[in-house]
């Protein structure tokens, strides 16, 4: 059921790429000009021009007459206000890339919708072997380390909601089994932390803590991924101390920026 830790295809296709990176931009994170695409996709402005008019034309954007592009009816129902996401990680990715100088491995902040969860900002290490991004990327949340965090702040009745049987209808072996998730994310809650072993992808390892707000609720989860094979059960603790401290950082920049 894990799946294999994700690589690009062997034949990658830069336009579609650049048009899917760009439509979860619009969708998480809000209006955006043909400048902003441009830059945050490295790409030439008449390029980016061309990907959002064939963004419009599949009603994946529209085109406001100031010329600010936003999320179209194909991507309207994104579930976490753009504002909140793009602030998050606005606020996230210094505090993200200084994780990754410090540890030496992919970090990503995530945040959670029912029971999926969707990866808003990741930053790659440098190394030759390493975890590649997945920003914009939805996995299920039960079977990732800031998913199991999130997950753990629900009370009984909302993690029934998450998981009632008739949302796995038509997949009911997708469903996990409650009674070991509760079991789980009692354990969770005592520890504050997660990790995350060949879970969600064959070959991968993660280690991740929860970002909150003031009022002490869970906003996103904060985690490194790593190959297994680079894992090292030893280094744990001092690993989720720099992750906690990473943490505290952008919920203190994220409280003064609000």
């Amino acid at each position: 059921m894990d799946k294999e830790l994700k690589t690009p295809p062997p034949y990658p296709i830069a336009s579609v790429d650049h048009a899917l990176r760009a439509a979860t931009i619009l969708q998480m994170e809000g209006d955006a000009t043909v400048a902003q695409l441009a830059e945050r996709l490295g790409v030439a402005r008449s390029t980016a021009h061309r990907i959002l008019a064939m963004l419009v034309y599949r009603d994946f954007a529209v085109r406001g007459e100031d010329r600010v592009y936003r999320a179209g009816p194909v991507l309207e129902l994104a579930a976490h206000s753009q504002s909140l996401v793009s602030r998050l990680r606005a606020t996230a990715l210094p505090h993200l890339h200084r994780v990754v100088d410090l540890v030496g491995e992919t970090t990503n902040l995530i945040v959670r919708t029912g029971d999926t969860v969707r990866f808003i900002a990741s930053v790659e290490c440098r190394q030759a072997l390493r975890v590649g991004s997945r920003e914009g990327m939805v996995f299920p949340a039960h079977r990732t380390t800031a998913g199991l965090l999130l997950l753990a702040e629900l009370d009984e009745e909302e993690l029934e909601k998450a998981y009632a049987p008739e949302r796995y209808r038509d997949r009911p072996a997708d469903r996990p089994d409650l009674a070991r998730l509760r079991t789980e994310l009692r354990r969770l809650r005592r520890n504050g932390f997660a990790v995350n072993k060949e879970r969600s992808e064959r070959g991968l390892v993660a280690v991740g803590v929860p970002v909150r707000d003031e009022d002490g609720t869970a906003l996103a989860g904060l985690s490194v991924s790593m190959p297994s094979v680079r894992y090292d059960q030893h280094q744990l603790q001092p690993l989720v101390k720099t992750l906690e401290g990473a943490a505290h950082a952008l919920e203190q920049d994220f409280l003064h920026q609000t």
